[in-house]
């Protein structure tokens, strides 16, 4: 069973939301809330025309959504996140070489953007108290199942990380945090 919001992603969608800034965008959208192109300009160090650039490729890809009730002219636009999580398999691309390639390549792209987050959170952990320093977890098992049950396992952690994501704390102690999960067939 999936989440709600999970949708299935084409090879346009999978395109859009892989490219390193329009990622970063969409986490600096789905973290932050809503912001104007400037706004993220000044979060990711970018021209505003190049910002401009790729959040009306994300729109177009249905990912991100304008918010025409916070602007304050006619002029100003803003932009929040479509609040949909994607997902996709290489299979889905039923051989179609084009839409394998599409789907690869982004699947490399996710396991490299998970990574650098653990890395990232390495390189600053000693800024965080030991609160933090604690809470913060990596898990993994050897198991034996078959491809339905592996479904149904990504399906229930899904449905836990959305139960959190639905639900977020609030006040003093609160920072956002990022948590992914693989199960892939292997060999030891």
């Amino acid at each position: 069973m999936s989440p709600a919001n999970r949708r299935s992603a084409d090879a346009t969608v999978i395109a859009a939301i892989h490219h390193p800034l329009r990622r970063r965008l969409i986490d600096l959208l789905g973290v932050d809330g809503p912001a104007t192109a400037s706004r993220l300009a000044e979060s990711t160090g970018e021209l505003v025309g190049n910002i401009s650039h790729h959040l009306k490729v994300l729109a177009a890809a249905g990912v991100i959504e304008e918010a025409p009730e916070l602007a304050k002219n006619r002029r100003e636009r803003w932009w929040r996140s479509a609040k949909a999580s994607y997902s996709w398999s290489i299979a889905d691309a039923g051989g179609d070489p084009a839409g394998e390639l599409v789907a690869a390549t982004a699947e490399e792209a996710n396991l490299g953007h998970h990574v650098a987050k653990v890395r990232q959170w390495f390189d600053r952990r000693t800024g965080y108290d030991e609160a933090w320093v604690r809470a913060a977890f990596a898990t993994e098992s050897w198991v034996t199942l078959t491809p339905e049950r592996l479904a149904e396992l990504g399906a229930r952690i899904s449905e836990v990380i959305q139960e959190y994501y639905d639900t977020p704390d609030s006040g003093p102690g609160v920072q956002s945090a990022f948590v992914f999960a693989h199960g892939v067939p292997a060999r030891p």
